[in-house]
């Protein structure tokens, strides 16, 4: 096989390039990425102050593993006719196979322009790097980064007050029962929660809300999601829906074009999803990898989620069912854990918090009875006192 390029130098296309190598592939992998930055880790952005960048890999691994890193560059278009990317500069790269590991943009709803948004090194020296006592940071977004963001600001000092256009925080993946628990933590921290209220307009120092309320502000923050980077891939004729569309090898409709990552929507339990998450993001640069030397196999990972606000961790494993219900064990301490079983039994979602790795073993388990598809019995999912890996022995449906 010939060169590989990989455009995006997150999570996703690093580790897909060294996937590449371990696997074999001799040719040529060029990995271009926009930012003058090595490769840096993304979730401590919103965790760490002061900012200090978590690179995936030291600069000597890429050349080590002859791994072409191009760095500041960005990619203009793409030719599939010719299978070459024109770069901004104008010069040209060809490609055997291509992968699109673009990664998402911070979100910004209508009225929004005036805030600050948490994606990037820069953005968190920006913000992060400015945070200090008496400082009145405003975030709209109560999802996870907004919320992590609240919990760094207030460990230096600055006052803070998270807007919610939802009833609750976190509804999109959390139960409530959970979010009520991480809510409780931010009031403790002196957090001021507006749940349930949207926003009218944004400026630089003030939040109007839908009620009329103006929230005066030093920073304002919009943490509301993100969309996915499908410029290029759109441009280029391939098909999008909330994402690059792939098929379960993470292959686009063009034979040698892949997409993963927070870019791509991809086929999972039936259903079309796109996941922004650092674990997906590495478990698809790897399928990816094999998938474009040549393996049929169909990426079938279970999502996990993960956030740490103050000493709480936030774990979860699948996705939610809000039709279905919940068990719930107790882990002691305030930790706890909740499962959703569907209507023939499986174990399909868990989600749990509490202090340091309070939940995290459970989560691990729970992550591998899903991926098994067993049915476990509710009683010994409810009861602490029951070892998870006994549930491991059942028979998968």
């Amino acid at each position: 096989m010939g060169d590989i390029l990989i455009i995006g130098a997150g999570e996703c296309g690093v580790r897909a390039a060294f996937a590449l190598r371990e696997a074999g592939h001799e040719g040529g992998i060029t990995l271009i990425g926009a930012e003058p930055h090595l490769p840096y880790e993304r979730p401590p952005l919103s965790k760490t102050a002061p900012t200090a960048p978590k690179v995936i890999a030291e600069e000597a691994r890429y050349a080590e593993a002859e791994i072409a890193l191009v760095r500041g560059s960005r990619v203009a278009s793409i030719d599939r006719a010719e299978r070459r990317v024109r770069l901004s500069d104008g010069s040209a790269l060809p490609y055997d196979k291509l992968l699109l590991a673009t990664g998402a943009r911070a979100r910004r709803f209508p009225g929004m322009e005036a805030a600050l948004t948490l994606r990037s090194l820069d953005d968190a020296r920006s913000i992060l790097d400015a945070l200090g006592p008496g400082l009145k940071l405003a975030i709209i977004g109560g999802g996870f980064i907004g919320l992590e963001l609240a919990a760094t600001a207030r460990k230096l000092g600055a006052e803070v007050t998270v807007v919610e256009a939802a009833e609750r925080l976190m509804a999109r993946i959390v139960p409530a029962e959970i979010a009520e628990a991480v809510a409780g933590r931010h009031r403790t921290e002196d957090v001021e929660l507006i749940l349930g209220t949207g926003v009218a307009e944004v400026r630089e120092n003030s939040i109007t809300l839908a009620d009329g309320r103006v929230i005066e502000a030093d920073m304002v923050v919009a943490g509301v999601g993100a969309e996915p980077e499908t410029r290029l891939a759109a441009e280029a004729g391939l098909e999008i829906a909330n994402g690059i569309v792939v098929d379960g090898r993470l292959a686009t409709s063009d034979p040698h074009i892949f997409a993963a990552g927070d870019c791509c929507s991809f086929p999972l339990n039936s259903a079309r999803v796109r996941l922004e998450s650092w674990r997906c993001a590495q478990d698809q640069g790897a399928h990816a990898a094999r998938a474009m030397l040549g393996c049929e196999d169909a990426y079938a990972r279970v999502p996990w989620f993960w956030s740490d606000q103050y000493d709480l961790t936030l774990q979860v494993a699948g996705l939610p069912d809000p039709s279905l219900g919940h068990v719930r064990r107790d882990l002691g301490d305030g930790a706890f854990i909740l499962f959703q079983q569907d209507d023939t039994g499986r174990l399909v979602f868990a989600s749990g918090v509490g202090s340091g790795n309070a939940v995290a073993k459970d989560i691990r388990l729970a992550e591998m009875i899903i991926e098994k598809g067993i049915r476990p019995d509710p009683a010994q999912l409810k009861d602490p006192a029951v070892n998870l890996k006994t549930v491991l022995k059942g028979v998968p449906a």
